[in-house]
Formats: C-alpha cells, structure tokens, sequence
C-alpha cells in the first residue's frame, strides 16, 4: 500500500453510497474523478503524486468501483454531476475538480450547476462526441465484452487483449477491478457520450479551466479546439503529443508537465 493513500471510505451524498480514496491530506482540495470503466483504485498512481502537493479524493462513479450500483439508480450525466456536487458538499469541500474522459465531462456538468463552489477544473480529454458531431472513437463492445469476461474471472494476460501498450501492473490492476463497473451504467454512459452534446457547457464555466487533450487519442481534433477557444476564449489548452486517450497511462511525466502547476495556482 502507498504511503500516500491515507484511507479508503464511504460517503452517503446524493442518495447514495459514495466510495472514496484519500491521498495526502495536505494542501488544496483536488476531487479526481475517473472515466467510463476506471475505478477509483486504477487512478491511485496519479493520485500518489497529485497527493506530494495535494489532498486528493478519488471517486468511484456510481455504477463502479465499491459505489452504488445496481438497476434503480440513473447513470446519466446529470445524476453523475449531482453526485460530485453532493460528494463535495458532504465533506465540506470547495476543492479543484480533476476529471478524466467521461469523468471530465461530469467534473464540467458539476461546475456548471452553480450549487457548490469548486475552485478551478482540469478537463482531462473529455469526449466531445454529441449529436450530429463525429462519434467517438472507441467502440461499445470494447468495454461490454472486456467487463463480461472480467465478470468470470480475468487475469492481466486476458486483459492485454484489450489493453495491448498497457505494462503488467496495469493490465493486473484493470483486470482485478474491471468486474465492479456495471454493463448497464457503461452502456448509458456510452450512449450519452453521442446524446449529450456538452460544447454549450464550456461556455457557462466561471472557474479557472484546462483542457488537456492527448495528442494520439482521436478524441479531441484540432477542429474540437478552435470550436473550444471560440466559446470560452479563457481555457488553457495543452497538449501530450506521444499520449493516447489514456494520457497518464501512455506518458506519466508528460501528463504532470502538461498539468504544471494549474491545480494549485
């Protein structure tokens, strides 16, 4: 265990059981929230250096990790962002938001609501698929057929076939976890990545924000950018060039360099 990881605890917010990771404990508050098939505990190696600087809460998103789950809860964007919102407020947190992918558009959603005072956002590559805009890239059974194998028992060897530049910590941690991320909160989340048009969000962020986008993920086009730069002419944009969606996984230094000093400034 990490000597950074203080403790792993539940939280009721929202209506439901919240899952969490704390790491650090010292310095600003930063809420990380992962995406659409990451467990709290996938991101644990981020969290272990954001926690040198910071005091770093890793969410399980409903549908995932040890959070609620099951078929009675809605896993819709706006329930997820409510989540956060709750989360924050529980734990009377006015913290920096850190999202990844599916976990960035939710961080957005949050802000925007205007119910919790968040401090500043790093939107981590979050798909910008949406209606009449191009799909994204990855395919929905890439993580329905990876979870229902998982499902029966996975080891890192039966994950690499699905996470192929992945090294063997990885693929063993992936493949430990991926059994609790619920088909039908996946499959939601998925479909509302082409149902849930997110651009008009950017232009209601008040907070200081970051968009980083991975230079080899296809997630984020040039042309993605410029629409970006255009509503909301105050993001940081940076860029990974040699990362693929999953920046820290891909580039470890490159996604700190690009992050800099933006949580805490």
């Amino acid at each position: 265990m990490s000597a950074a990881l203080l403790y792993g605890a539940n939280v009721f917010a929202n209506g439901i059981r919240q899952h969490y990771l704390r790491y650090g404990g010292k310095g600003p508050a930063v809420i990380l929230i992962p995406g659409i098939t990451s467990p709290a505990i996938t991101w644990g190696f981020v969290a272990e250096r954001l926690a040198e600087r910071h005091d770093v809460y890793v969410l399980d998103v409903r549908g995932r990790g040890l959070s609620s789950t099951g078929p009675d809860l809605d896993y819709g964007l706006d329930a997820m962002a409510a989540d956060v919102v709750g989360f924050a407020d529980a734990l009377s947190l006015s913290p920096a938001l850190l999202g990844h992918s599916m976990g960035a558009r939710i961080a957005m959603r949050a802000a925007i609501s205007g119910l919790t005072g968040f401090s500043r956002l790093a939107l981590i590559d979050p798909p910008v698929s949406g209606p009449g805009r191009r799909p994204y890239p990855s395919k929905l059974p890439w993580y329905v057929d990876s979870i229902r194998l998982a499902l029966k028992g996975m080891d890192a060897e039966g994950m690499r076939a699905f996470c192929p530049t992945w090294n063997e910590d990885q693929l063993r941690l992936r493949a430990e976890w991926l059994h609790t991320c619920y088909e039908p909160a996946i499959v939601t989340a998925f479909e509302d990545f082409h149902k849930d048009d997110i651009f008009p969000d950017f232009t209601r962020i008040g907070e200081p924000a970051m968009l980083m986008v991975a230079g080899r993920g296809g997630v984020i086009a040039p042309e993605d950018e410029a629409e970006i730069r255009e509503l909301n002419p105050a993001i940081k944009i940076t860029r990974v060039t040699n990362a693929g969606h999953m920046i820290p996984w891909d580039d470890f230094d490159g996604f700190f360099e690009a992050l800099g000093d933006f949580l805490s400034e």
